[in-house]
């Protein structure tokens, strides 16, 4: 499960059918993204941390810090 994707979505107020059509896929896929039941291809992450303005590494919960560093 990744609890940072589904806080994002939540804290940003959107439905996960929202937010699944903002991505063009359907909510049953994105539903298997929070879940953790499938893999979350690389362009999927790409978006959202651009969405949101976090770094994947947060969005994939390796780090509590949303912080994007730049080099």
């Amino acid at each position: 499960m990744y609890k940072h994707i589904r806080d994002q979505r939540e804290d940003h107020d959107l439905s996960q059918t929202k937010l699944a059509r903002l991505l063009g896929m359907s909510q049953t896929g994105y539903s298997k993204y929070e879940t953790g039941e499938n893999d979350i291809p690389t362009a999927v992450l790409i978006k959202l941390a651009d969405f949101y303005c976090v770094s994947i590494d947060y969005l994939l919960d390796q780090t509590d810090d949303p912080k994007r560093y730049y080099k």
